[in-house]
């Protein structure tokens, strides 16, 4: 996600919404294969590479931290499918709460650089 406004607040705010939505599409895709045989689930983590970007000032120098995707180690089925239904289901509400929080997040920060541009 690309912001008109580009300081460190915005940077960070569009690489956690980049995270979350990649983290969305993960958890669909690991939903839509539940049945399918050999199917591994995968996770993304983006949190731990946005806090360490944040740390060490990357993100403030205007870096941007990439999501990435990558194998679980949930237990694998009869079928060879390791999907956890349950445990896709629970990361999908989360996931989907971190995304309001972010948007509104978003939404904010473009109020208060809109009031700051023309005092209303």
């Amino acid at each position: 996600m690309s912001f008109a406004v580009s300081d460190a607040v915005s940077r960070v705010l569009a690489s956690a919404l980049d995270g979350v939505t990649m983290r969305q599409q993960v958890i669909a895709d690991n939903i839509a294969n539940v049945d399918t045989p050999g199917f591994r689930a995968s996770s993304v983590d983006f949190e731990s590479q946005l806090k360490a970007a944040i740390d060490d000032g990357t993100m403030a120098a205007g870096g941007d931290v990439t999501a990435t995707a990558s194998p679980t180690d949930t237990p694998v089925g009869a079928n060879g499918n390791n999907v956890d239904l349950r445990k896709e289901t629970m990361a999908a509400v989360q996931s989907q709460f971190q995304y309001q929080i972010l948007t509104r997040a978003v939404n904010e920060r473009f109020n208060l650089v809109k009031t700051a541009a023309t005092g209303m």
